[in-house]
């Protein structure tokens, strides 16, 4: 068997309808569309939420809520992480070595929470620290550095 030998299977495959090709084909005068409409006429293309001229679902329901659109969005990290990092000999934490540990996403702002404990002196530099969080970096010694 070869390429050039290659066919369907018997009966699998059909001959393609000729639309529009006049009334003697069956398929000529409207060629399948229907009279009038927007479906009937040329250049049709069906807008996405289009429900036939009825509301559309997401204009009828109500809109609540509201979106600041001066919203800082932060990263956290939390102490525990801070001293897993402290753990394999990190002492001085800053944004790269955050992103390169995988914790935090690059060129993204990060903030520093106070969840686990830290036993170790570290200096970390981040975008921003919760109160308890640089009094906890403080209390071991470290120094909390804003960028």
């Amino acid at each position: 068997m070869k390429l050039n030998n290659l066919k369907p299977a018997a009966g699998s495959t059909h001959s393609q309808r000729r639309i529009g090709r006049g009334p003697g084909s069956g398929l000529g005068g409207t060629s399948t569309r229907g009279h009038k409409g927007a479906k009937a006429r040329s250049g049709y293309k069906k807008k996405i939420g289009f429900e036939g001229g009825q509301m559309p679902l997401q204009r009828r329901l109500p809109k609540f809520g509201f979106k600041n659109v001066n919203r800082v969005e932060y990263q956290p990290v939390n102490l525990s992480s801070l001293q897993k990092l402290a753990d394999k000999g990190i002492t001085t934490i800053g944004v790269t070595e955050l992103v390169a540990a995988g914790l935090v996403n690059k060129g993204q702002l990060v903030k520093v929470l106070a969840n686990g404990t830290l036993t170790t002196k570290v200096d970390v530099t981040a975008h921003a620290f919760s109160a308890s969080a640089q009094e906890a970096i403080t209390k071991v010694g470290g120094t909390a550095t804003n960028l």
